[in-house]
């Protein structure tokens, strides 16, 4: 570990904790930070995507209420 640290010119800690990571998205672990593999890039962006839609969607919901209790305020 040590030799190939020097190799590539960075510190043993951050190379540990990038193979750790690699190991984890290699057996399916959605990493919290930014994924190393294409397929994991992937399922960040439709996370990401998914929850920009669910976020915009509540928001129709509530604007869908309040337009409707307003129309029925207004036929009283």
């Amino acid at each position: 570990m040590a030799q190939a640290a020097r190799a590539v010119d960075v510190g043993e800690t951050p190379l540990r904790r990038w193979i750790d990571q690699l190991r984890a998205e290699r057996g399916g672990v959605t990493p919290k930070s930014k994924a190393l593999t294409p397929e994991q890039q992937r399922i960040q962006e439709l996370e990401r995507r998914i929850n920009r839609l669910e976020r915009e969607k509540a928001i129709l919901k509530k604007a869908t209420a309040l337009l409707m209790s307003d129309d029925l305020d207004r036929t009283r």
